[in-house]
């Protein structure tokens, strides 16, 4: 290995290793990325503007002072050569600096195989990343060793571990796809939305099961998850069993581990574990999540006791929970509407795979509400997280064509608010709320169970596998952190626990001492945006806000090529800024230091450069308008030379 990509030594005692991002020189405002320069920034050009007679506004703009320019320069990605015979190296490329797009990759020495665990995407805000579908892992490493890796496991069906797949995984040959039954339909349900995309291979394994992928066994073991067919995974190396958990929490009783749970961990303890990453979602919680079967009972309550209508809005991903509610509705003669493509999609899926099994007359269609008494009648609805055109919000805002809320209906929001979605949230409540009917949800109730373990479960988890080193994963820094911190306390090597950055290089040597690379492979986030996949530069993503918070502003003049005066005044056109009929004083001097700023520009300048001109114009422009109104629309010139 050469002097650039050897290993960092191990960590000193008495410090949680951490691979930090080195902060990054401040960037200049967005308005400024075209030209390269700040505004009214003239050092070193040729025709620069001087000031004339325009107004003292115009003229203050024109003397602001100029500034240096901050230029960035970019590294060659860096891909460190095969690990050795008796290393193990762990790659996290993505989840351990957010909640979701989770992939993990494990390369073992002795046989050179590299591993891939899921490959989720992340959902992002309009408000962060306008324009944007989803963001993936970035896979240049598993690009560049594409011939090594010899399979992708899946621990579970959720989009965070699954949402990646046809994206991402044709980028590095396709490699097969080792998972259980249930995630494997989700998987080839998934990929009939992409049929152009090629499919890797489907291998279906079973919790218990030893499976060789390439030269290395892996071996599945069941966790208790919000979603069933959630597995774990433990790679056996010659120095020791990498162990890996997905999403879990415990199934306990008051705190205590279930007879499964403790089965379960406890075979994983008589290996020898070199290394464990494990789930920090819920490592901000303290204590013991609330158990699923509580969740499940509170609901039968409220199903066998609710006098009028019920209308039970959940995530679709929920299956035990949504079976488990119309098996109690069959039992006590109710009829079932399901609500919401996903609900439909996901029951079918669990009637597929004999999870559900329910009389066909259960279930009756929406418009055959009618029929039926209102204590009768159960409904299964998407948008409990106050998604604008889901089913309940339809419902809440009297959009939906047979359902009509009565002040005798209950509501049960089976579910948290996913954080960003507060304020979507508490609208659907308010909407809820004017129709007078009873709402129920999981601050007032037993209603909702996460499907991610606090503090109590991770540690106790931690100590049963009792691995060497230990990184915490799937989650925000603040969650890794507070993973890392409450296994320390519990007795855990402070100097064995690395919290790693999305590319950070983990190699463990001869399953006794970690290094950490100094370098990392390429991490930063690759996106769907439309029907394009790869990096997306951080401009476009501020322009895009830009428009979104102040508009555009966009000049029209055409130019005499020979004299460099403007053949007419400038046309202006304003969408998302200031309304133009109520703005004329704006517009007059707007276009007064239009047509100056493009004549001093051009001055002396033989011939004429219309790129150079366009440059100046938005710098000077951009400066006007936050002036005047203290808003920053994209300023875009349309010079045409005649």
């Amino acid at each position: 290995m050469n002097s650039t990509s050897a290993p960092a030594p191990a960590p000193a005692p008495g410090h949680i290793p951490q691979h930090d991002t080195p902060a990054q020189p401040a960037r200049s405002p967005r308005r400024f990325e075209r030209s390269g320069r700040p505004p009214h920034d003239r050092s070193g050009s040729r025709g620069a503007p001087r000031p004339g007679g325009a107004s003292r506004r115009i003229q203050r703009i024109l003397r602001r002072p100029s500034s240096n320019p901050t230029r960035i320069s970019r590294t060659a990605d860096y891909f460190p050569e095969p690990a050795g015979p008796t290393t193990v190296r762990i790659i996290p490329l993505g989840g351990v600096e957010e909640v979701g797009r989770n992939m993990t990759a494990v390369e073992v020495g002795a046989t050179g195989d590299i591993l891939v665990f899921d490959a989720g995407f992340q959902f992002v805000s309009e408000d962060t990343s306008p324009g944007v579908d989803y963001i993936l892992p970035n896979t240049k490493y598993l690009e560049k060793n594409a011939a090594r890796v010899k399979g992708v496991i899946i621990t579970h069906g959720h989009l965070d571990h699954i949402g990646g797949i046809p994206f991402i995984l044709p980028r590095f040959g396709t490699p097969p796809i080792y998972t259980q039954n249930l995630t494997s339909i989700m998987i080839q349900r998934r990929q009939e939305e992409y049929p152009d995309v090629p499919k890797s291979e489907m291998i279906v394994v079973e919790v218990g099961q030893s499976v060789t992928i390439g030269s290395t066994k892996v071996k599945f073991f069941p966790v208790t998850h919000s979603i069933p067919d959630s597995m774990g995974c433990s790679i056996e190396t010659p120095q020791g069993n990498v162990v890996i958990t997905g999403d879990l929490k415990l199934d306990h009783n008051d705190g205590i581990p279930s007879e499964r749970e403790q089965k379960t961990w406890g075979a994983l303890a008589k290996d020898k574990n070199i290394f464990f990453i494990a789930d920090s979602t819920n490592a901000e919680r303290d204590g013991f999540s609330i158990p699923e079967k509580r969740v499940i009972q509170t609901l039968e309550d409220i199903i066998k006791t609710v006098s009028g209508r019920l209308i039970i809005g959940t995530f679709a991903s929920q299956f035990e929970r949504m079976i488990h509610i119309m098996e109690t509705a069959e039992k006590l003669g109710k009829k079932i509407v399901t609500e919401g493509r996903s609900i439909k999609n996901n029951l079918e899926i669990a009637e597929k795979t004999g999870l559900l099994k329910i009389n066909k007359d259960t279930l009756i269609p929406a418009q055959d509400i009618s029929n039926y008494p209102p204590d009768k009648i159960v409904i299964l609805s998407t948008g409990a997280q106050g998604e604008e055109f889901a089913a309940l919000m339809r419902i809440a805002t009297k959009q939906h064509k047979y359902i009509t809320l009565t002040e005798r209906d209950t509501i049960v929001l089976s579910s948290s608010v996913i954080p960003g979605n507060e304020i979507s949230v508490q609208k659907l409540k308010d909407n809820l709320y004017r129709h007078n009917v009873t709402l129920i949800h999981y601050k007032s109730s037993d209603v909702h169970s996460t499907g991610h373990g606090n503090t109590g479960e991770l540690v106790w988890i931690n100590k049963q596998v009792n691995a060497k080193f230990f990184m915490p994963a799937y989650g925000y820094r603040s969650m890794t952190t507070c993973h890392a911190k409450a296994v320390e306390q519990s007795g855990f090597p402070r100097e064995n626990i690395i919290l790693a950055d999305n590319g950070t290089v983990i190699d463990i040597e001869n399953g006794e001492t970690m290094n950490v690379h100094k370098q990392k492979v390429p991490s930063a986030p690759m996106v769907v945006d439309g029907f394009n996949i790869g990096d997306i530069q951080e401009v476009v993503i501020r322009d895009r806000q830009s428009l979104a918070k102040d508009g555009m502003f966009v000049i029209i003049a055409s130019v005499n090529l020979k004299t460099g005066k403007l053949r007419k005044s400038p046309d202006i056109i304003s969408r998302g800024f200031v309304y133009l009929r109520e703005s004329q004083n704006l517009l007059n001097e707007g276009r007064i230091l239009i047509k100056k700023t493009i004549e001093d520009s051009t001055r002396n300048m033989n011939p004429i450069d219309l790129d150079y001109v366009k440059n100046n114009l938005t710098d000077v422009m951009a400066g006007f308008l936050f002036q005047r109104t203290n808003k920053a629309p994209m300023v875009i010139p349309v010079l045409i030379g005649m």
